[in-house]
């Protein structure tokens, strides 16, 4: 009767000794610093015990996503007691096909079975790994077997094989000596991002603000009771670094709420250290609270800015060559954006460096509900600096933008005039900013409302639309280049 069989992971009997160094301790304390670039730097202390001369110690419990150019070990103290003389990363790991891989020549026990239950164990050598296209086993007695189905069993395990990444250094002592080392490296896999929830009354005119953390580790490795530091700004690297995690919701929390970081200038970027350890553990997203701000004063805004999305396309430093009315028409866009404006400054209850994140803005409604109206992003913000926040589009507010009137003065010369219509359907004034940009040597020669030049290429038209009521704004602008 013709036989088949099962292939099993390799059976391996560990008569030799531990390939565990035990002249190290486990961690004594970790120190985790993840920047938000989506990598981290550990600082691991341990005992270390050395004899005097060479000795050899191994570290497996480290990041799996490690950067082994990054390792750096110290002693603590003494200084130059000790030399180090090599410095290896082994990530040849323990696995069933790595195991036969390396156990080539070596004695096996393969047991095989039929489909009636029975066994048949036979001793031999394993003389082609899985690599070379299959196992291949030379029995003490019979013929070769060409891709054995069944177990096979090894009496050691092959030399250089470890369960986990591993660090590993020959090092030489003067003296014997027991003493404290730091392990530092920087590992992949582990990265931040803050999140912000704010809360607006009732008149738009304050609001509470939360920050959070969102810590993502998938670095392969856990840090139990770390002292954990956040760096926030834009650190260079030389070669190109993971994405950055995905985040998690942000929740809200009261402005009682204890702040758990510390924040301080480091270098050209701001620290953020945890006042308590905490353990962050593989494949885990940790969110920590970060900041907590209230009664910041906001201000509410409307603009009506029909060309931004199609002036920022068009023009660019130097581009002046082009004229910028041929074919163009915005009679279409009615959008009025509403934004909010606040000032992170110590008067405004705030002060604080702000890492870039999402901000997402909610606002009680007249049963006293939270209700969400609108999120953005911001980038690093210092202290003292403005934040304006892009929440969406007014319902009741809309506008009308065309162009009434183009002609060309001369070869680079021309004038332009221009009819805005806003429209207000709510039962109360509404305060509006009508925005147009720009170009060239420019020049308003005539405007039915006032303005103010925001920048050289931006001016502003402030108006106040009555309830349930319309405002028109004609303007012609002169242009030459």
């Amino acid at each position: 009767m013709k036989r088949t069989f099962l292939l099993i992971v390799a059976a391996v009997l560990l008569s030799s000794g531990s390939c565990f160094a035990q002249s190290v301790t486990k961690s004594k304390s970790v120190q985790l610093t993840v920047y938000s670039g989506g990598f981290a730097l550990v600082r691991d202390v341990r005992g270390v015990t050395l004899k005097k001369g060479t000795n050899s110690i191994e570290v497996e419990d480290v990041a799996a996503k490690i950067d082994p150019t990054s390792v750096l070990f110290k002693l603590l103290s003494p200084a130059n007691a000790v030399g180090i003389l090599e410095q290896n990363y082994q990530y040849d790991l323990i696995s069933p096909d790595n195991i036969l891989n390396k156990a080539t020549g070596q004695k096996v026990t393969f047991t095989q079975f039929d489909i009636n239950g029975k066994t048949l164990t036979e001793s031999g050598s394993l003389i082609a790994p899985p690599a070379n296209g299959g196992v291949v086993i030379q029995p003490d007695s019979g013929s070769i077997v060409l891709r054995p189905y069944g177990q096979v069993s090894l009496q050691k395990m092959p030399e250089g094989l470890h369960p986990k990444p591993t660090l590993n250094w020959l090092l030489h002592a003067a003296d014997a000596i027991t003493q404290d080392a730091q392990i530092s490296y920087i590992t992949e896999g582990a990265g931040w991002k803050a999140d912000y929830v704010a809360l607006i009354n009732k008149d738009d005119t304050e609001l509470d603000l939360n920050g959070w953390v969102s810590l993502n580790n998938d670095s392969g490795a856990t840090y139990s009771d770390a002292k954990l530091t956040l760096i926030a700004g834009d650190v260079r690297r030389v070669r190109p670094v993971m994405k950055a995690m995905s985040g998690m919701g942000a929740a809200y929390a009261s402005p009682e709420a204890s702040v758990a970081f510390e924040e301080k200038s480091f270098f050209e970027y701001h620290m953020y250290t945890m006042q308590r350890s905490t353990t962050i553990r593989n494949n885990e997203t940790k969110q920590l609270s970060l900041l907590s701000a209230s009664n910041a004063k906001v201000r509410k805004e409307m603009i009506f800015d029909p060309r931004r999305q199609w002036w920022s396309s068009w023009w660019y430093p130097g581009r002046m060559d082009m004229d910028p009315g041929a074919g163009y028409d915005t009679g279409s866009y009615h959008k009025v954006n509403v934004v909010i404006e606040l000032q992170n400054s110590k008067e405004n209850n705030m002060g604080m460096p702000l890492p870039k994140g999402n901000i997402r803005v909610y606002k009680l409604d007249d049963d006293g509900t939270q209700q969400f109206i609108g999120e953005d992003s911001i980038d690093h913000t210092p202290k003292d600096e403005k934040i304006r926040l892009y929440l969406g589009d007014a319902f009741d507010v809309v506008g009308d933008y065309k162009r009434t009137k183009y002609s060309k003065v001369s070869s680079n010369v021309i004038e332009e005039s221009f009819e805005v219509k806003i429209r207000n359907h709510k039962n109360v004034p509404a305060d509006v900013k009508v925005v147009d940009h720009v170009w060239s040597d420019w020049k308003v020669t005539q405007s039915s409302a006032k303005y103010e030049k925001v920048d050289a290429h931006t001016i502003q038209f402030p108006v106040t639309v009555p309830k349930d009521g319309e405002t028109v704004i004609t303007y012609t602008i002169r242009t030459s280049w």
